[in-house]
């Protein structure tokens, strides 16, 4: 079993080390994280320049790119044989609800299982220093899971873990995305030339407190995990749509 870790914190994340504990005893596990954080960076490749790829220590690489490409470079890289899953993360914040569409820690296990192997993303729901403990042992009783039941193709699991110590956390749930309420804005200022320039700024957004999401039993004190599928087709819209008479 060979286990690629990935995150969109860095290659200096804490949590990296921590993983890397829980994931050993079920393989070799090969770490390849951006040499930098690359946070909220999405499915985005690098394209247009080349890619620097460094060794830092046994089986561990950093890369300047995004963490899609650090899964690629994993796959296509010539690093040795393909991981036989992806495990991203663990997150220093919460992945949730429509959040999932920007992170890069979600992107690249998204990228495993579009190489066909399983994919796990795990975010720790605060930002105040940790030394990510903890979560890292959650998700280590979880890849045990998977590796014994195995996962449906194309599908991979999000993962979002209250901040909280181990016994004042009440268990696991099994969630659908919840929805955030955002109020973004662009927001002008003038650098010391006098040229222009924007930050995209806003109010901090608010989630709907619908049961059953992952923003609600997160905020209770449970693990949320979120099966989530990588096929966007809505079957009942291509009926609809066909009423339509779009061939005319």
């Amino acid at each position: 079993m060979r286990i690629l870790l990935t995150n969109d914190d860095g290659i200096a994340s804490p949590a990296l080390a921590q993983l890397k504990r829980v994931l050993s005893p079920f393989g070799r596990v090969i770490t390849i994280a951006p040499d930098r954080n690359q946070s909220a960076s999405s499915q985005s490749l690098t394209l247009h320049r080349p890619l620097r790829i460094q060794e830092t220590a046994e089986d561990t690489y950093s890369v300047d790119g995004t963490p899609t490409d650090c899964v690629l470079v994993a796959f296509h890289g010539q690093l040795g044989v393909p991981p036989d899953m992806v495990v991203s993360g663990i997150n220093h914040g919460p992945n949730m609800g429509e959040d999932v569409f920007y992170s890069g820690t979600v992107a690249a296990a998204i990228e495993g299982v579009l190489q066909g192997v399983p994919g796990i993303a795990a975010s720790l729901v605060t930002r105040a220093q940790t030394d990510f403990v903890t979560p890292a042992d959650v998700v280590g009783r979880l890849v045990r899971q998977v590796l014994e039941r195995g996962l449906t193709r194309r599908l991979l699991l999000n993962i979002n873990i209250p901040f909280r110590p181990a016994d004042e956390l009440k268990g696991v749930k099994l969630t659908r995305l919840g929805t955030r309420l955002y109020a973004d804005t662009l927001v002008r200022k003038v650098d010391p030339r006098g040229k222009d320039y924007y930050w995209i700024g806003g109010e901090d957004p608010v989630w709907e407190p619908r049961p059953g999401t992952d923003f609600h039993e997160v905020s209770d004190g449970w693990i949320s995990i979120t099966p989530m599928v990588l096929d966007f087709t809505e079957e009942r819209a291509l009926g609809e749509l066909a009423e339509w008479k779009l061939e005319k």
